[in-house]
Formats: structure tokens, sequence, C-alpha cells
């Protein structure tokens, strides 16, 4: 395997650019000296900043982008045997490593590398710390899912032993990283178009924690079914949270947990040190209190004090697409949400159940028919949380293969359930359903992994 060495810049090649996560990886080589370009399939505000930086992208798919003067390219899961580039990559002898196996040749040039995993909830926990981190002082390296504002995108780059970055279990991509420290925020089933079962999940995850050093920690929560079995395989030191209130078998653990009238929860948090500290969160929802409780564990680790912690949660707003308040029209209030998981819109619609609106609007747009088919009652069971259920059609992302099913099949399932629900295969027709039927005092959430964002900023004019 070529070996990336941050004191040696070569040139840098990368299949697919303007991922987020690439394109973070991108900067940080670039920032360190080495000669980046890559390609993508179009220009987009992630490629032009890196434009803006001097990385020459190439927009298109074909062999000729391929020049012999790439020392290494880098490729994503997504990038199969038939693409051209690859194809002109393997033809010319030009070494290539995976995006997973990139980071985690970078994580060895740090000495405090924290990796976020579970199935949900990384990309919230990743900005949480690093907006901890951040105010602490200590300079972090940054990879994030999402866009924090805080940090204007996805990346930064610091100048310090620490580096946060989430840790996906798609492919077993987090089993290339080298973490000092790992978090593991929860373990279901999902991604079941590469794992078997939860048990194969699970023993992936297992391996996960195998990869923590002996001078490392692993913070994983307490409400993982048999979470022995995961964190048994840690070298190093086990910490345990939970978000359930009272539960003291967790070092972790909530009491007093109220809500304002936003959805924000307030709780005492107990330490393993016998501490009762008072945290108040500006997200909404329980599944954010075990996300900061998460991080709070984590910055107690590191020794920062807990008047640093407790301000970094409260100015924590969250980051793109995670209940992303994205205008209000008509006197609808309109909010955008990532979550692609049926744990992941339970917890969104229960979080918003709590809210003063009159009525909870879901526009759901699935993501990949294996998922969908795989849970196709459990999403239709969380979905029920919402008043009005509006379905737009699956987004493929890398599947070509529809599974004889649609949104339409999920409708059938809700209205199964004796809940209505409506679907619709495009946008505009969406769009003109929801302005023909919100009123004052609705709140719509546009929900998906896919590009239904888009349907509340065409209804916002934005």
């Amino acid at each position: 395997m070529f070996t990336i060495d941050l004191k040696n810049p070569c040139h840098i090649y990368f299949v697919g650019i303007g991922g987020i996560s690439m394109s973070g990886l991108a900067e940080l080589l670039h920032d360190a000296g080495f000669k980046v370009s890559g390609s993508d399939w179009h220009a987009s505000p992630i490629t032009l900043t890196l434009e803006a930086k001097g990385i020459q992208i190439k927009y298109g798919e074909s062999s000729a982008h391929i020049t012999d003067d790439i020392d290494c390219a880098v490729l994503t899961s997504a990038v199969h045997e038939d693409n051209l580039e690859f194809i002109a990559i393997r033809e010319k002898n030009i070494p290539y490593i995976s995006r997973a196996e990139l980071l985690g040749q970078i994580m060895k040039n740090y000495g405090t590398s924290i990796a976020v995993s579970g199935t949900h909830g990384k990309t919230s926990t990743t900005s949480m710390i690093s907006e901890i981190l951040m105010h602490a002082d200590t300079d972090p390296t940054l990879f994030i899912g999402g866009m924090l504002s805080s940090i204007g995108g996805n990346v930064r780059i610091g100048h310090s032993e620490y580096l946060v970055t989430e840790a996906c279990e798609y492919t077993n991509s987090f089993l290339s990283f080298f973490p000092r420290i790992g978090l593991i925020l929860n373990v279901e089933a999902d991604h079941l178009d590469f794992f078997k079962d939860l048990d194969d999940i699970r023993r992936s995850f297992r391996e996960f924690a195998a990869l923590i050093p002996e001078n490392g920690c692993l913070i994983i929560n307490n409400d993982i079914p048999d979470h022995a079995y995961i964190s048994g395989a840690c070298k190093g030191k086990v910490i345990t949270f939970t978000s359930t209130e009272g539960d003291s078998s967790a070092d972790y653990y909530p009491t007093d947990i109220s809500y304002n009238e936003l959805g924000h929860p307030a709780f005492l948090l107990h330490t393993p040190k016998g501490d009762a500290v008072r945290y108040t969160l500006q997200v909404p929802g329980l599944h954010n209190i075990a996300n900061s409780i998460a991080a709070i564990a984590l910055a107690d680790h590191e020794n920062i004090p807990y008047e640093t912690t407790a301000q970094s949660i409260q100015k924590f707003t969250g980051t793109d697409r995670r209940f992303q308040y994205k205008g209000t029209i008509g006197g609808v209030t309109i909010v955008d949400d990532y979550a692609h998981h049926p744990t992941e819109i339970k917890a969104a619609l229960t979080a918003a159940q709590s809210l003063p609106y009159q009525r909870v609007w879901c526009v759901f747009q699935p993501h990949t028919y294996t998922r969908t088919k795989a849970f196709m009652q459990e999403f239709a069971e969380a979905l029920c949380l919402a008043d009005k259920v509006v379905l737009a059609e699956i987004y493929a992302a890398r599947e070509t293969d529809r599974l004889g099913i649609s949104s339409d099949t999920l409708r059938e399932a809700i209205e199964q359930l004796g809940h209505e629900a409506v679907y619709f295969p495009t946008f505009d027709e969406v769009e003109n359903f929801l302005l023909e039927n919100c009123t004052t005092g609705d709140l719509l959430i546009t929900m998906g992994a896919g590009d239904v964002v888009k349907i509340g900023e065409n209804l916002l004019g934005i």
C-alpha cells in the first residue's frame, strides 16, 4: 500500500474530490504542501472553494484526466471497476488507496486522534466535540460530515496533536483508522446492502473497539445491548455513558431532565468523579442529550474544565441538515433534517412534536431501495409520529436495482397502520400539494439523506 508521508509532499489525485470527506482530506494535504488535483461530476460550492485555494479540478469522467505525474490516487467506495479514471489508474500502474486508508494514515501523525462512530449522531457529536476543543484553545484538526458554521465548512486544519473525525462503519471503512480515542454512540441495523445482519454489524464495531491502543480510551453508550461484547475488545480504558435518566450503572448519566418551549433540554450530569454539573443545550431532543454526554465524557477525559465544556455545549446550535431552520413562509416554519433511518426519524419527529406548532408535516424522501425495503415497517411506524406525511420518490444514491418497491409501497404500509400518507413522484407535485394544504402555525420538516432539502428551499425561494 502507498504510504502518505506528510513530511514528503507528492502529487495526490482524488477521484470524486467534491465529496464532503474527500474535499476535507484534499484541503489538508494541499495545506501540507502536496500537489492536489482531482475530478468530480459537476461543479459545486465545495469544488469551487477548493479551486479558489489553487487545487486543480476536472469535471466529468475521463481517462485523459489521469496524468503520468500522479504519485497516488484516492478513491471512494462509490468508484467502481468500470470507472474510466480507475481503469486508467490501473493501466498506468499508479498506486491507489481508499479514502478511509488515507484518513487512517493521516491519523498516525496526531498524538490524540479521536474517531466518532455509531449508526446515528456522528455529525452532531463530532461537531459538539469540535466546539469544545476549539473553545478550550487546543487548535484541533477537524473532519466533520456536515457544515459547521463556526469553521465555515466541514474541515479545519489545526496545528496541535488533536484530530477529530467521524468514523463510518459502511464497508468497514473505520477499520482503516488509527484512533487513540474512539466513541461508539449506538449500534443498530443499517447498511444491509453491505452487512449481513445486526450481528455482522456488531462484529464490525467490536473490531473498531480493538483498534484502541493500551494508552487509549473507548467511550461507549451503556444502552447498547450487551455492549461488553463490543467494548471487551478494547485494549485501553472503557468509559460508559447513557441518556437514560438516573441510570447510575453508566459512568456518566443524567438526572433532572427538562425541556424548554423550543424542545431544548437541560439536565444535571453525574460523572465518575462524583460531580454533578448542569448543562443546557440549544438543539432539541433526547438523542442530543446522548450526543452531548458522549462529547462531555470525551472532554472530561481530556481534562477540559466543566465550565469550558458547558459554555461550548450551550453555544452549539447544530450543523447543516440536522433539524436546521430554513425559514418561514405564510406562517409555516420549515426545517430540514438528514434523518434517513427509522431511529433517526423517530428522534426528530419526537422532538418536533414537543414544539408549539399546530401540526407537524414530514416530507420524507427514503434513501436507497435496500434500506427502504429492509426497514419498510419500521419506517412506517416512525413516520406515524408526524401529523401529516408526504412521501417523495426513493433517492437511489449508488443503487440501480429498485427491488420492486417505490415510495408508494411505503405509503401503503403507513396506511395499513391507520395513518394517512400521500405520495408524489416529483418534487413539483409535492410542492404544489404543500402550498395548498399547509397553514399558519404548521411545522414542515423535509427529511432524508438525498436532495429533499430542495423542496423546502424551493418553497422559500432560496
